[in-house]
């Protein structure tokens, strides 16, 4: 096989407490990237000390700064002046493992015709408030398959890239769009269960509700209620019948709500059983906090969309 050489991208922003775990990974990679372009999008922590402190000993590092990139346009600087026709994709808060980049571009050599490889990924559980999080909305693993699609576990080819004109500036749901841009003009793929990335979760509530907040409002824009949006509206909509017959009725309809909420828990605890069997599904604390992580989500996304409507409404009025 021809032998391949890998850029690695990746954009970043206020990552000072994750940047020396993504070193760390990326060398100790089995395959090294022959240069790393780290995309700042305007950090106002430590992070442009650590990567130029870091590039002192280590020439394949370039730094390029912006004032205030999105992932996506982040992306698209960093894959611009790649100097190598494939680039592996990973962000801030990723954790590598050591195959990781070999066992893509093995999988590259392998579906030679591919234009992009996707790798998979794994949450980071250290604490509760993590293992709650990753049951709430983390997909799967699924036994032989990557769990989704995952831009920052990804092998990409340039071309592949600009056939689709590059990543949208979104500050979320960029990499959702790019993906299904390479599916619409028939680029296809390959993916690699074993080449695995560790992604590390929002920490606590407040930072999860923000983030799905974002997201959110940035699907909204994108025109992809379809996609998450809806699918939540249906299921609150679907308990209207029950409060009129609390209301006309008795109470006692109203006790389908809890139900309703602890069958959608069971369901994604239960889905998650081929890493972590059935053992959580019988712990209260565990079902509790998912429970709630839910519903927090479900309401972060309402406001999302919300915020995203009275924000497109007054772009409308202004022009």
């Amino acid at each position: 096989m021809e032998e391949i050489s890998v850029s690695l991208v990746v954009p970043v922003r206020n990552e000072e407490d994750s940047l020396e775990e993504l070193f760390l990974g990326i060398d100790r990679q089995t395959l090294a990237p022959s240069e790393i372009i780290i995309v700042d999008g305007g950090s106002t922590d430590q992070t442009l000390a650590i990567v130029r402190q870091r590039s002192q000993y280590d020439s394949r590092i370039r730094l390029i700064e912006t004032s205030g990139a999105t992932p996506g346009k982040g992306r698209n600087i960093g894959i611009t002046v790649a100097a190598n026709e494939w680039v592996a994709l990973t962000d801030g808060g990723i954790i590598l493992e050591p195959d990781w980049l070999e066992l893509m571009v093995k999988r590259l050599q392998i579906a030679q015709d591919v234009g992009i490889v996707y790798g998979d990924f794994a949450p980071v559980r250290d604490s509760f408030f993590e293992k709650i999080a990753s049951l709430s909305y983390v997909d799967p693993k699924r036994n032989g398959q990557i769990r989704a699609r995952f831009i920052a576990s990804s092998l990409l080819n340039k071309k592949a890239w600009e056939r689709v004109g590059g990543f949208p500036d979104w500050r979320a749901a960029e990499d959702l769009i790019f993906m299904d841009g390479l599916e619409a003009v028939g680029i296809p793929y390959s993916t690699e269960p074993r080449a695995l990335v560790h992604w590390k979760l929002r920490p606590d509530l407040f930072s999860t509700f923000s983030k799905f907040v974002t997201y959110s409002k940035h699907n909204v824009w994108a025109v992809r209620q379809w996609d998450w949006h809806y699918g939540i509206l249906k299921q609150y909509l679907l308990l209207v019948p029950f409060l009129i017959l609390a209301i006309l009725h008795t109470w006692f309809w109203l006790l389908t709500i809890p139900l309703w909420m602890m069958a959608r828990t069971a369901k994604r605890i239960l889905s998650h059983r081929v890493e972590l069997g059935l053992t959580p599904l019988f712990n209260p604390l565990i079902v509790f906090g998912v429970l709630g992580l839910i519903f927090c989500i479900d309401m972060a996304t309402f406001i999302g969309w919300i915020k995203a409507l009275i924000v497109k409404k007054q772009h409308r009025q202004a022009r």
